[in-house]
């Protein structure tokens, strides 16, 4: 292999013919049933079930999980992100009911935004009677839990809880967030890694892209829509 160097630039000088076409990138790269697995894996956890069919079908890649199961999970966090508590809680026991028994924490965080739906709503005595029922236990038992609790009820303090000191428990992302602690148990259960793997590829390629071409000039992939090799 011959090595170049710019006598204005201390980097490595690698072109892409040099490398043999594959040879150096694509041998760091998963073989192709690997991408196409990660491929799957990322439209499972992340519910597209018309285009994980599709590309079940493209690539000859089998799912991990019954493609149906993705409907009922999205149906769940679909709920929660709408504000439908009782409806998720209804969903996921419907789908396994030892998720919240064995998941004290996430069960917590649920009633937490129940109760904040309630405030949300204005049925303040109903928000207190919730509280004091189903979380001041928990809380009890938990300083974690109090301390949520504490923040929780002390939007009824505020006659505009969102622009509160505490707003932040109103606002979607709050909802969004239970529904991904929600979404990881319920891969969990059925035995999927929560996060999909190929994002995390993705941005570890880039990484590593990036910390290479410190001391190395070479073909780099700058699009990952494509996955096209472009040379400096």
């Amino acid at each position: 292999q011959t090595i170049c160097v710019n006598a204005e630039d201390s980097r490595l000088q690698v072109e892409q013919g040099e490398m043999g076409g594959h040879a150096v990138l694509r041998g760091h790269h998963q073989a192709r049933h690997e991408q196409a697995r990660h491929g799957l894996d990322y439209l499972v956890t992340e519910g597209h079930v018309e285009a994980a069919r599709l590309f079940e079908q493209e690539s000859g890649t089998a799912p991990s999980v019954e493609l149906s199961s993705i409907t009922d999970r999205m149906e769940v966090r679909r709920a929660l992100q709408s504000g439908s508590v009782e409806e998720a809680i209804d969903r996921v026991n419907d789908i396994n009911p030892e998720i919240l028994e064995s998941h004290p924490e996430l069960l917590f965080h649920l009633q937490q935004q129940r109760l904040i739906e309630l405030i949300r709503s204005g049925r303040t005595e109903e928000a207190l009677s919730f509280a004091a029922e189903f979380l001041a236990p928990q809380g009890e038992e938990s300083p974690a839990f109090l301390e949520e609790l504490e923040r929780t009820v002390a939007l009824l303090a505020f006659n505009e809880p969102h622009s509160s000191p505490v707003g932040d428990l109103m606002q979607l992302a709050q909802r969004q967030k239970t529904a991904s602690e929600l979404n990881a148990a319920i891969l969990t259960a059925q035995a999927q890694e929560h996060e999909a793997r190929l994002p995390m590829l993705l941005r570890l390629l880039q990484w590593a892209q990036s910390q290479l071409e410190e001391t190395a000039v070479f073909p780099q992939i700058k699009d990952i829509s494509t996955a096209e090799l472009t040379g400096e």
